[in-house]
């Protein structure tokens, strides 16, 4: 959400100015609306890994117990879901192509890494807890209710090394 984009500004000349017409800058309250949406939302399920999952986005300190309150109601990747945010708020704020572009590219990435590599190891590391889960909320389009898991869901010890929450 930093570095690509920052490069990409730099590289093809591109930067933040107003507007030249009321729908250009309407886009731009648009972008403005979801970057705060995603960082919202990014920081919400960050603070959630920390105090409900006991753990960290570090691949060394990932989380221990599944994750499945605040934001993990509706949706099961808010953190992507948040970044993808970003990612579009910055490409509607600066007008920019390349950074829409990097933002689907993105996204494309997500949508082969979290249910080739990324689910199958929350599966083995939470077992039935996460199957509930999973059968319950969706990966990327969130509900418009929140799933109110059981007490059973929230208990069943976690298994494995794998990263994830």
């Amino acid at each position: 959400t930093v570095v690509i984009p920052i490069w990409l500004a730099r590289r093809k000349g591109i930067s933040v100015s107003l507007g030249a017409s009321v729908p250009a800058r309407l886009i731009q309250v648009g972008g403005i609306a979801l970057l705060g949406l995603g960082l919202g939302l990014f920081a919400a399920s960050l603070g959630r890994f920390a105090t409900e999952g006991r753990g960290t986005l570090a691949p060394w300190d990932p989380p221990r117990r599944l994750v499945v309150r605040g934001p993990y109601r509706y949706v099961r990747n808010p953190m992507i879901s948040g970044v993808l945010f970003i990612l579009l708020g910055e490409a509607l704020l600066l007008g920019s192509l390349p950074h829409l572009t990097w933002a689907l590219v993105f996204l494309a990435l997500n949508l082969l890494y979290i249910p080739l590599l990324e689910e199958p190891q929350l599966h083995h590391r939470f077992g039935t807890s996460y199957q509930e889960y999973r059968r319950h909320v969706p990966r990327f389009v969130p509900l418009l209710r929140p799933w109110q898991p059981s007490p059973d869901t929230l208990r069943d010890p976690p298994r494995g090394d794998s990263a994830g929450g």
